[in-house]
């Protein structure tokens, strides 16, 4: 007997469970364009629903911030603000989008309204810390503005709720929540104990972003045993964000290399190929050595054109400055 075929909701919902499972692995290029190709699916829309469209949204907001892209994650935020007045997990995933949002803007007060709203909208449901860290979220942006207090409470509610759901990736993060949080002695053992949680499981994004919480940690140290293992955790670290186009996260790991006194990698040539043509042009004389002016008269472009170009390629290798430019154009010092 042929099993029932399954309906365009069942088949929606696994699309997104799969994508899903891609980001908490730490895939998010993969997971984006998959992403991408449900929201433009006017039929997967459809059988979506309001709770499965909200999730969608809070994916690719997700996967956009993670990647740098905050003009797209913009957009996508105005689109999930239709969400914010439904009960439940659906307004509760649209209230935790719009407050990483907010995060990523600069805007921890703003933020935290969010994160706060998220949790009082699912209050009356069952607890989910892998798809929806309220309290872990409201933490870090609590630290934020000073209100360490509240700040550790969440941390702490939100590592109780995940040791009792029984997630290793939600444990690892309550515990990297906590870290943060924590005032005492007792961060570096609990980024250490994140670590051990992970190794168990796919969670590359995760692991690279304790892995980077710890390396700055044992770089306050001073101890030169601690700087060794520091820079280890930070070349992987690097070596994954920028395997994986994550920007944000590779322009934090290079500024604690540098306060090692590291160098960075040189840009990946998977890298180099996300740059356009004319970003490759700008970059190269750049890196080469010439002024602004002298790029612009070279390519017969305006200095504007060429400053806009260098911010582009700045933000997708994941670098600060000029010297970080001939580093990653392989160009001698």
């Amino acid at each position: 007997m042929q099993p029932p075929e399954a309906t365009p909701a069942a088949t929606a919902v696994a699309r997104l469970d799969a994508a899903s499972a891609k980001v908490r692995a730490g895939a998010i290029a993969t997971a984006l364009g998959e992403l991408r190709a449900m929201s433009e699916d006017l039929l997967t829309r459809h059988a979506l629903e309001e709770y499965g469209n909200a999730r969608l949204l809070a994916l690719l907001v997700d996967c956009r911030l993670a990647r740098g892209d905050l003009a797209e994650a913009m957009t996508l935020g105005d689109e999930i603000t239709t969400y914010l007045g439904r009960g439940g997990p659906t307004g509760g995933l649209a209230h935790h989008a719009k407050g990483e949002l907010a995060a990523a803007l600069g805007d921890p007060e703003l933020a935290a309204d969010h994160f706060l709203a998220a949790g009082a909208a699912v209050a009356e449901h069952p607890e989910s810390p892998e798809l929806l860290p309220w309290r872990a979220s409201a933490a870090l942006v609590l630290v934020r503005v000073g209100a360490h207090r509240r700040a550790l409470e969440l941390a702490d509610e939100h590592h109780r709720v995940a040791v009792g759901h029984g997630s290793p990736y939600a444990v690892a993060n309550a515990l990297r929540t906590l870290a943060a949080a924590d005032a005492g002695g007792r961060r570096v053992p609990l980024l250490r104990e994140a670590r051990a949680v992970l190794a168990g499981i796919e969670a590359a994004r995760l692991s690279a972003q304790v892995d980077a919480d710890l390396a700055g940690l044992l770089v306050l140290t001073n101890d030169p045993q601690h700087l060794a293992e520091a820079v280890q955790l930070l070349r992987g670290a690097e070596v994954y964000a920028g395997l994986k186009e994550l920007w944000p996260l590779q322009s934090r790991v290079r500024r604690l290399l540098d306060r090692c006194g590291e160098a960075p990698l040189r840009v990946s040539s998977e890298a180099l190929a996300l740059l356009t043509n004319a970003e490759r042009r700008v970059s190269a004389l750049a890196a080469a050595g010439l002024t602004n002016r002298q790029v612009a008269e070279e390519l017969h472009v305006s200095v504007k054109a060429v400053e806009w170009h260098l911010s582009r390629t700045y933000r997708k290798l994941g670098i600060a400055s000029r010297s970080g430019l001939t580093l990653a154009f392989g160009v001698p010092a």
